[in-house]
């Protein structure tokens, strides 16, 4: 059988760009199996390994099993690294634990591959355990054989291959996998046992299930790839079942932002619907959109809406945002540019509050309304400086554009204030 799976790791030529492997084993029967495997062929393969081991101190064999793996790998003159496990257990943090530990030896160690010894009962547990939870038709589509992982690959080589048809081997036996109290468990020992006496080649369709689901997203990927997403006009364009997939396909650019179907329904109705809008999403991440395009990204509180203000004096310049404001003396060189002021007093620079308004003379308008009117961006809005002297706005500096107050009949030019936009923030 290790025959097989060499012909098959040659053909689809896994470890071609590959010298230093690194092996998540557990000590159970598939990754020792992974491991003799590699050990055995890797002058064939031209690869040298190395073996990754997490000791998660929830069992009383987890210490004997890393003393087992650390003596193996001394034996077999194979580099070793083990870490354990810290913190509250739960199926999410353990995997959260190893995978940034892989990453960690990948990088400090120069491993370009991580394996790892998913077969295809794990394939089929996988697209199962998705479908009890509901998930989305691209999340049924079947874990890659190969993806990108860290600085280098993650490579699955038995994946095509049943866990009966792997060579037994010494390994330990994890008693836990035997409890019900984790979903896999109930999944492996008892659902898709009883289903498989309505039709013994389950495993085989749920297979089938999740490499057409990967088939599918692939080929509308590959059909929509000139479509640029986030262009509203090009977006707006297509079905509705087209958007769907689009958006699908843009939030994969996120990988720590886990819509649920209402989120995604929201995010999508939005897109279809406001000219303007932020909308907080959640983890940090906000939709942005507007009348041309849209965009999901990540931002602090403190960037965005800063409520930092700066004042600027008489005879004084000061930089603010994107610009740099000089408030000086009215001369005959500057009478014609700049924006006339009509006090000595200091001039607060601020961001938009709510409520902000601008006298324009035979009308007052409020900021909100003009930067609707204007079709600024959200983005040109909350760069956006407003100018406040005496309690009153004098001008607002928008997307490099000024808006002024009317000045009475009755006001004396008695300065100047010149804005320059600065070419970096």
């Amino acid at each position: 059988m290790y025959r097989k799976i060499l012909n098959h790791i040659r053909q689809k030529a896994y470890f071609d760009r590959h010298q230093n492997v690194l092996i998540a084993v557990s000590g159970g029967a598939d990754s020792m199996s992974l491991l003799y495997f590699l050990h055995l062929y890797q002058e064939e393969l031209a690869v040298k390994i190395g073996i990754a081991h997490i000791n998660y101190k929830q069992r009383p064999e987890a210490d004997e099993e890393e003393t087992y793996l650390r003596r193996w790998a001394s034996d077999h003159n194979v580099p070793i690294f083990v870490n354990h496990f810290s913190g509250t257990f739960s199926e999410n943090t353990a995997r959260q634990f190893r995978y940034s530990f892989f990453k960690k030896i990948m990088s400090g160690h120069n491993y370009t591959a991580l394996v790892t010894a998913h077969h295809a009962d794990d394939q089929a547990e996988t697209v199962f355990m998705r479908i009890l939870r509901g998930s989305r038709l691209r999340h049924l589509s079947a874990i890659p054989e190969c993806q990108v992982f860290g600085d280098g690959e993650l490579i699955r080589p038995f994946l095509p291959f049943s866990k009966k048809e792997l060579p037994t081997v010494f390994h330990f036996e994890d008693t836990s996998n035997y409890r019900s109290t984790f979903l896999r468990n109930r999944i492996r020992n008892h659902y898709l046992p009883a289903l498989e006496a309505e039709n013994p080649r389950l495993k085989e369709s749920l297979q089938s299930l999740g490499r057409e689901s990967q088939l599918v997203f692939q080929a509308l990927k590959d059909l929509t790839e000139n479509i640029k997403i986030t262009d509203c006009c090009e977006f707006l364009q297509q079905s509705e079942p087209v958007q769907t997939v689009l958006l699908q396909l843009y939030l994969e650019k996120f990988p720590d932002l886990k819509v649920n179907k209402r989120q995604f329904n929201e995010i999508l109705h939005l897109i279809q619907t406001q000219a303007n809008c932020r909308y907080p999403i959640k983890k940090g991440y906000y939709l942005f959109k507007d009348y041309s395009s849209f965009e999901i990204k990540k931002i602090s509180p403190q960037t965005y809406g800063s409520k930092k203000r700066k004042v600027v004096e008489y005879d004084s310049i000061v930089k603010y945002g994107q610009y740099r404001f000089s408030y000086e003396q009215c001369t005959s060189e500057n009478k014609k540019t700049g924006i006339p002021i009509f006090s000595l007093s200091p001039i607060l620079l601020r961001r938009k509050q709510d409520g902000d308004s601008i006298n324009f003379g035979k009308f007052t308008k409020k900021l909100h309304r003009l930067f609707i009117d204007e079709k600024f961006s959200f983005q040109e809005r909350s760069d956006a400086v407003v100018g406040e002297q005496d309690g009153d706005i004098i001008f607002v500096v928008v997307a490099g554009k000024t808006y002024l107050r009317k000045a009475s009949n009755r006001d004396i030019m008695k300065a100047k204030l010149h804005i320059e936009k600065l070419e970096n923030r």
